[in-house]
């Protein structure tokens, strides 16, 4: 056998070997591609984020909603048909006249003129509108990702979560309402704070996946921070949530209009009138209770916050990211703590009392983010 004859055999397999590793190759990067599109997905992460941003909006128009003393404006729950307000004249006075058969009509409002009445459904009808809208922009993106594939598998479950939770943050939002229906002039203030509870528990639960769907799976650092700092930094997750419940205490009943002075409680350091019937009706329903309690929550939080960023920037093993977070965290609870003073002292004025619930919910996504960021080291 001559060379001639030996040698397209052997560039014939050469070629063979070639185009299998190319092949290879190939199909080794597709699996590559599909491997982190399911570990990890930017898109996802950017639609949680709006989503997060619009539940955001809505504790704010949450909180104008019952200022502006809009909330039981509109005495019934319909989901669809609620989408719009009344267009007729007829329809506008069918809708005042089941106002003025509510307590908070006759004992407060009555005399209330229907272009009154109609600013007061505004607030409340775009509230329940922007409900609305957070729910399609959650349903419609996420029937497409699970259609497609492309929502990472690991971050499913919690996504069927927050879409359940959603629902149920429906329902809550009406029985809030109806308690103020039949023997009262507000809603009841635990409905009100669970009502808050759960829309902060959505949001921070998006923020979270938000920030999986980011970065993708946990990747150690080199420098590992051992689970006291994790625990620590959950702590005051949790602090701060239960802050701002025991602040929609105060809110809903309507103790921020009282003892309006400050470090003192009517120039007394302990209220005189704390005790309000038992234990639940006292945390629940004293106008005195409810602010001394927040005022000490806010005390002990910030103490805390600013013990928490001092170990922090002391401590070797911490990270910049975790230090800068840190800082940020104790300024955020250092500015709200001022904005909480001024707006006891102006007698929660309006703009004063939608800042103090916003920034509220900034400091709850900063003790998030640090608190994601230490459970990643």
């Amino acid at each position: 056998m001559t060379v001639s004859t030996v040698r397209p055999g052997i560039e014939r397999l050469v070629s063979l070997e070639g185009a299998a590793e190319a092949s290879g190759a190939k199909a080794a990067g597709k699996q590559m591609r599909w491997s982190f599109n399911r570990e990890r997905s930017s898109t996802v992460a950017a639609w949680l984020f709006c989503v997060a941003a619009l539940v955001f909006a809505m504790v704010v128009v949450g909180g104008a909603t019952r200022l502006t003393g809009s909330g039981l404006s509109i005495t019934e729950w319909d989901p669809i048909m609620g989408i719009l307000p009344p267009l007729t004249q007829k329809g506008w006075a069918e809708a005042f006249a089941r106002y003025q058969h509510i307590p908070q009509y006759v004992l407060v409002n009555r005399g209330m003129t229907l272009d009154q009445f109609k600013f007061i459904y505004a607030w409340e009808w775009t509230h329940r509108l922007l409900g609305r809208f957070v729910g399609l922009i959650f349903f419609a993106p996420m029937a497409f990702f699970v259609l497609t594939k492309r929502l990472p598998r690991r971050l499913t479950l919690r996504c069927w979560l927050l879409l359940a939770l959603g629902a149920l943050q429906g329902l809550v939002g009406w029985w809030m309402v109806s308690s103020g229906l039949t023997k009262r002039i507000l809603v009841a203030p635990e409905w009100l704070a669970a009502h808050l509870g759960l829309a902060l528990f959505i949001y921070s639960f998006a923020v979270w996946t938000g920030m999986e769907a980011w970065a993708g799976r946990v990747q150690r650092s080199e420098v590992f921070l051992t689970p006291v700092w994790r625990r620590w930094a959950a702590a005051l997750v949790v602090f701060i949530f239960v802050q701002i419940l025991m602040g929609a205490l105060v809110a809903g009943n309507q103790a921020g209009l009282i003892y309006n002075d400050w470090p003192l409680m009517n120039g007394r350091w302990f209220p005189s009138g704390y005790v309000h019937g038992g234990l639940f009706s006292t945390l629940l329903h004293s106008q005195a209770a409810v602010q001394f309690n927040h005022r000490i929550g806010a005390y002990i939080l910030f103490l805390l916050v600013i013990g928490f960023a001092a170990a922090c920037l002391s401590a070797p093993a911490v990270g910049r990211p975790v230090k800068t977070g840190s800082v940020l965290l104790a300024g955020g609870v250092t500015l709200q703590a001022v904005l909480g003073v001024l707006t006891l002292r102006y007698g929660a004025p309006l703009p004063l009392s939608l800042a103090h619930q916003a920034l509220a919910v900034i400091v709850l996504t900063l003790a998030l983010s640090l608190a994601w960021r230490i459970r990643r080291n």
